[in-house]
């Protein structure tokens, strides 16, 4: 029985191609997307949770009580954590860890590194597997070093490494350190990601600052004791706060800040570690968002339920066509079991086609699906046991519901009228519903791609306050001394025409110092008031070479001698100081007292997405520049690139040159959003032509059920325009109610997403007319195409009898 009905379903599939195809590429393509889509939702799900303790380690931060409200610092100075672990009870193990690049040599041989600064316990609280070495202790000595598997290869090829020597560039010294332990590498969904791993006592900057507790650079993780909960932590860290702290939370006192609801002017906090990737501090609390990859989840879901309707709508529009085949069947003595068992086995076989054909295009598109999306995500993502028994079980309900309700439909026509050719459907309420649903979820999705890409187009052409698109930044990634290359860089390119500047800074504007977005920190006391500002190390014709105009006073300048005692700062930073006159002003900080020379102009030197904060701008050359700037002429960009190549080249002939121009590296801040964008419109292009098919599945079933009142209407004199007018209206009525609904739906979500953003663009009433126009137009131009084909064929045919 079974196998006389797989024939005959067989032969039915065969027999509507046209239907058969539709189904299969609508259900083919929205399984290869939703798969792909789950892949990159899984692999942004599963950052930092391979680690064994991701539930068990924090990470430190700290909230502190200002005038203007909270702010939040996950940045820490140097003594703090050996102070904790000492004074602080039930911390088991704590670790620091700074992230930062180093410049290795072996045998004259240069390797840029990407290196972690940590304490021992750093391997006690990660799941970094030692391949070779001490297990208990991978770094046994402020002199020891151990390297990922890959980057052991990289310099020793297949030799051995342990016990070899290889030096770091620290500064302008070089410093010899042994190979102790080699690493496994690390996997591509870490928050943390070396080549080499050094003792954190190793760092240049630790012997310097090791009682200093106003100097921010590393980040720490612990972990409690057993039985010691987040709040007895915290209440633990309270006294130790207010004595560490004491001259800051005085200043704030002074300023006018607030205590928090226990009285704290500062209170520690700790952060799960498997929340890391996903929190954001940015309104002065810890909010851990997994938002993206659930819309990306959301996405796969609403192309799977849009397929799905289509399926539904269409499987029924094919039953107009059989309805004598269902007739004769029943009057043969079929029952409605055997008709919903053939109608039902038929929908199993197009959506186990369907998903066949679905893996095989997502492992055909996964390398270019990669590419545009800029994930790193595999299919292995989706291996995981819990997900493949979710996926199996989605599958069969999805199955079931799809698949069953039109068989269900079919199975339960009357013998008589199914004989006549009759169709009986009622309102067609459900059939109407998936319509308008499938309409809103398109209408929402086009919304979301118009906006999204107007405030990624309003992100990447707002003013910044600096020249982006004629400034090369190149890290100084050599040996020599950074002023020096600066120089030297300076003379090689002073007779060519197209290099207008050259300069340098310790931070890469759109990337930040090592390709982070962070900055100095710098914290004195004024008149009585404690201000904070960010510090940036500057060479002469800083601001000439990137266009940042002065507000009053001036810049650096060879002509004042080193100035090193000198400062710039920023309009912001002036009103902080709330000084009517802000130049000449002297700052005291140590033994060194530092004067006011000029006030420029704001100018974005963080993430675009921060509101413009307080900035210093020094010149001393005790500290290290880490990116020369080249100002090129607009009339020879690509020429002048190639120069300012091959002057490095004679310069630093051993580094690699690795140089970007601003406006690539600003992109870089917002390329989540362009992934969005990039998800969320392929999204909607698929939705709307999914939702087309459906819609040209059920202009088919109207046509045929309108057959001959459409050849009374023509024989009457109705003209093929009044008729197709006749047959889409309903549908355009549906889709006007659709964007009735979409549109304020859009509204509420964009508006939260955007009000995430300081700057950002107004949300116009043009936008959501602009998604809904798109759509009324796509769905008249799908249904207007099969209608004035019904409308314009010969009546006389459609006009026979029964």
């Amino acid at each position: 029985m079974f196998k006389n009905y797989l024939k005959i379903a067989w032969r039915n599939l065969l027999k509507n191609k046209v239907f058969t195809t539709a189904n299969l590429i609508g259900l083919s393509t929205a399984f290869a997307i939703a798969i792909l889509l789950g892949m990159t939702a899984m692999f942004d799900l599963s950052f930092d949770q391979f680690h064994k303790k991701k539930d068990t380690v924090y990470q430190l931060y700290l909230s502190n009580q200002t005038p203007k409200g909270t702010t939040i610092s996950v940045v820490n100075p140097i003594p703090l954590a050996p102070a904790l672990k000492e004074e602080v009870p039930g911390i088991k193990h704590i670790a620091r860890s700074l992230s930062q690049d180093a410049l290795i040599t072996y045998q004259n041989k240069d390797f840029d590194l990407d290196a972690e600064y940590v304490d021992n316990d750093f391997f006690t609280l990660f799941s970094y597997p030692v391949i070779i070495g001490n297990t208990q202790e991978p770094i046994p000595n402020k002199n020891s070093i151990a390297l990922s598997e890959s980057t052991a290869k990289k310099i020793f090829g297949d030799g051995n490494a342990i016990g070899e020597t290889i030096f770091l560039q620290q500064g302008r010294e070089q410093v010899p350190f042994t190979v102790a332990s080699i690493l496994k590498d690390t996997p591509v969904n870490t928050s943390v990601d070396f080549d080499i791993v050094i003792p954190f006592e190793s760092h240049r900057e630790y012997l310097p600052n090791i009682d200093i507790w106003d100097s921010y650079n590393h980040l720490v993780y612990l972990e409690l004791e057993e039985g010691v909960s987040l709040s007895q932590f915290e209440k633990n860290t309270r006294s130790f706060t207010n004595q560490h702290y004491e001259n800051q939370i005085e200043s704030m006192v002074r300023d006018g800040a607030l205590p928090d609801t226990n009285g704290q002017y500062k209170q520690f906090h700790l952060l799960p570690y498997s929340d890391v990737a996903f929190v954001s501090y940015a309104t002065g609390i810890a909010i851990v968002n997994r938002t993206f990859p659930y819309l990306i989840l959301g996405i796969a879901l609403l192309i799977i339920f849009i397929a799905c309707a289509n399926f539904i709508n269409m499987n029924i529009a094919l039953g107009e066509k059989r309805l004598k085949e269902i007739g004769m069947r029943k009057t043969l003595g079929a029952v409605k079991r055997q008709l919903f068992g053939q109608f039902w086995l038929e929908s199993i076989l197009i959506f186990v086609v369907s998903i066949v054909l679905g893996l095989i295009a997502a492992h055909l598109l996964l390398d270019p699906f990669k590419t545009l999306f800029n994930t790193q995500a595999t299919l292995s993502n989706l291996s995981k046991p819990v997900i493949l028994v979710g996926f199996f079980l989605s599958l069969l309900l999805i199955t079931l519901i799809a698949g069953g309700y039109p068989a269900l439909i079919l199975s339960k026509l009357n013998a008589i009228r199914a004989l006549k050719g009759k169709w009986e459907m009622g309102k067609n309420r459900l059939r109407n519903g998936l319509i308008v649903l499938q309409f809103v979820i398109a209408i929402v999705l086009i919304s979301g791609t118009i906006v999204l890409h107007g405030q990624i187009q309003y992100m990447r052409n707002k003013d910044l306050g600096y020249n982006k698109e004629q400034v090369v930044s190149i890290p100084l990634n050599g040996k020599m001394d950074s002023y020096r290359v600066v120089q030297l860089l300076r003379e090689e390119l002073k007779n060519n025409p197209n290099i207008l500047s050259v300069s340098g800074a310790d931070n890469n504007l759109g990337r930040g110092r090592d390709g982070s977005l962070s900055t100095s920190k710098w914290r004195f006391d004024y008149k009585e008031r404690s201000i904070g500002t960010n510090v940036l190390t500057v060479d002469h014709d800083y601001l000439k070479t990137l266009d940042i105009p002065l507000v009053s006073g001036r810049s650096f300048s060879k002509e004042y001698g080193a100035d090193s005692l000198s400062i710039v700062i920023n309009e912001t930073m002036a009103k902080e100081l709330n000084e009517k006159d802000p130049l000449s002003v002297k700052i005291q900080e140590d033994e060194a007292t530092y004067t006011i020379i000029g006030v420029l102009k704001d100018y974005h030197f963080q993430n675009i997405n921060r509101e413009i904060e307080p900035l210093t701008l020094f010149m001393n050359t005790d500290w290290d520049l880490y990116y020369a700037y080249v100002k090129v002429s607009p009339a020879a960009i690509a020429k002048s690139y190639d120069a300012i190549n091959a002057a490095w080249g004679k310069v630093e002939p051993q580094a690699e040159f690795l140089g970007s121009f601003l406006d690539e590296n600003v992109d870089r801040t917002f390329r989540r959003e362009k992934t969005m964008a990039t998800i969320i419109t392929s999204g909607s292009v698929l939705g709307i032509l999914l939702s087309c098919i459906g819609l040209f599945a059920m202009s088919m079933l109207v046509v045929t059920q309108r057959t001959k009142e459409i050849g009374v209407r023509k024989v009457i004199g109705a003209s093929v325009s009044s008729i197709t007018l006749l047959l889409t209206k309903d549908f355009l009525k549906l889709v006007g109610f659709a964007f009735l609904i979409a549109a304020p739906l859009a509204w509420y979500f964009l508006n939260n997403w955007l009000e995430s953003y300081p700057f950002r663009i107004t949300l116009s009433p043009l936008y959501f007319a602009m998604a809904g126009f798109l759509a009324m137009l796509i769905a008249f131009l799908t249904v207007g195409a099969r209608t004035i084909r019904a409308a314009s064929a010969n009546p006389v045919k459609s006009l026979r009898t029964e």
